[in-house]
């Protein structure tokens, strides 16, 4: 057993190194393309950072444990939104201003995200018609993320970057080197879920919805922090959004092509309401275009309290 944690660690380790590589590429590509900072923080950002969910999803569905891919969705949104956020919320000291008015776009597609969600586990299964809906959503929140009237107000790195106008080929290089590592992290990690759960006689859903979820996020906290401390909380939040919105649309439509997605009731019955409540709390507590370090404290007590109603129910 303790070989098997230890393999889950250097694979979790390995997957999350090479999506921070990967990301790091894609914000690289993102600047060469002119995108402003908060959509490369909702759009490139967050799908890179989404990559060890995407991933470590597939191959539990191909290897015919697919209850590991929405345990991982439900607590990897429900962590970006209460942890991830809390957390950042208190680093940055300051209240966070969410300055842009079409942020609340961003937040209308969240909920409309996980109402989506709920739909298709609804009955305990979702196949590949039903997700295919959530992909066709995430196409049209993706063009209008990418629209002219969504470009105002660049920021000066893309300013720079727009001076420099070099193809970046390293970082596409970069990007599908990366990509490798991704998938065989991805790989070892759900194969020694599997073990790790036989082992110890739980549902493999529970190990993902907390352990993996805590693990696959890590790569939102890293970006988040680097972009508090460029004094960019809002890209930081914009991350949170964007991620968890491919979360939801694009791992259940990708995974489903590959076999059906089965949801244990226990998922059904409170971590999904946990993650509907998350994303409701999260969207009226910034109607007033504010995150205050108070309301990142609250975040994340509750996001304890969650992962103690886990343990219980275990």
């Amino acid at each position: 057993m303790l070989v098997q944690f230890l393999i889950f660690a250097a694979a979790l380790s390995g997957l999350l190194l090479a999506a921070r590589f990967f990301t790091t590429a894609a914000e690289e590509i993102g600047l060469y393309f002119k995108l402003p900072a908060f959509i490369i923080g909702v759009f490139i950002v967050g799908i890179g950072t989404s990559l060890p969910e995407l991933v470590s999803g597939s191959i539990s569905v191909a290897k015919g444990i697919s209850e590991i891919l929405p345990g991982n969705i439900m607590g990897a949104n429900i962590s970006n939104i209460l942890l991830i956020t809390g957390i950042v919320a208190y680093l940055n000291r300051k209240d966070i201003v969410l300055s842009h008015g079409y942020i609340f776009v961003h937040l209308h597609y969240l909920l409309g995200a996980f109402f989506l969600f709920t739909m298709m586990t609804y009955d305990g299964e979702v196949k590949w018609l039903e997700a295919l809906i959530g992909l066709f959503a995430f196409v049209a929140y993706s063009i209008y993320l990418v629209k002219p009237e969504e470009k105002d107000g660049e920021s000066e790195e893309i300013r720079q970057a727009e001076l420099q106008a070099v193809f970046p080929i390293k970082a596409i290089l970069m990007l599908l080197g990366s990509g490798v590592g991704i998938y065989f992290g991805a790989n070892y990690t759900v194969s020694s879920i599997s073990a790790i759960a036989e082992g110890l006689q739980i549902p493999p859903s529970v190990i993902a919805l907390t352990v993996l979820s805590i693990g696959t996020t890590l790569p939102e906290l890293a970006v988040n922090i680097s972009a508090i401390r460029r004094g960019n909380a809002e890209m930081a939040i914009g991350n949170v959004l964007g991620s968890s919105i491919f979360n939801t649309l694009i791992i259940p439509a990708v995974a489903s092509w590959i076999g059906p997605i089965h949801v244990p009731a226990s998922l059904l019955t409170f971590s999904l309401p946990v993650m509907l409540g998350s994303g409701l709390f999260f969207y009226l507590l910034t109607q007033d275009k504010r995150i205050s370090r108070w309301e990142g404290i609250l975040f994340i007590l509750i996001y304890i309290l969650f992962l103690i109603k886990i343990a219980n129910l275990g």
